[in-house]
């Protein structure tokens, strides 16, 4: 049973930086695919980013390409999102997920993700 725990959300102004975790409780890049949501109140949620099992294949949304970057290190068992240039629009709740079916192929909806994390906040100051 896989567990996802993200960290390194916080306050930070705008143009800013934050690296967000997500540690897994157990071996999970060889069967899933990672992604990176958010959901800002009133809002839907929102794709972020994906890597795939091997980190062979990347995607990012349109509003943060360029901009975020993510990652994963294998040994620990933890995936990052490095946001960069960081916009008021970005402050949301960012959710770690996992998917299946993403440990081969890039996945951008949240229904193809299978194990989520609880969120962490990050609020961009303007």
């Amino acid at each position: 049973q896989v567990t996802l725990v993200e960290s390194g959300g916080g306050l930070v102004q705008a143009g800013g930086s934050l690296r967000l975790s997500c540690a897994a409780s157990g071996r999970i890049f060889s069967t899933y695919g990672m992604g990176w949501f958010r959901q800002a109140p009133g809002k839907e949620r929102e794709f972020v980013a994906a890597i795939t099992g091997s980190g062979s294949s990347t995607d990012y949304g349109d509003s943060v390409k360029g901009r975020f970057t993510i990652s994963r290190d294998s040994a620990e068992n933890t995936v990052f999102l490095q946001m960069n240039s960081l916009k008021p629009e970005d402050t949301a709740v960012y959710y770690c997920a996992a998917s299946r079916s993403g440990v081969r192929f890039v996945r951008r909806n949240q229904n193809q993700y299978n194990i989520w994390g609880q969120g962490t906040q990050v609020t961009v100051s303007s």
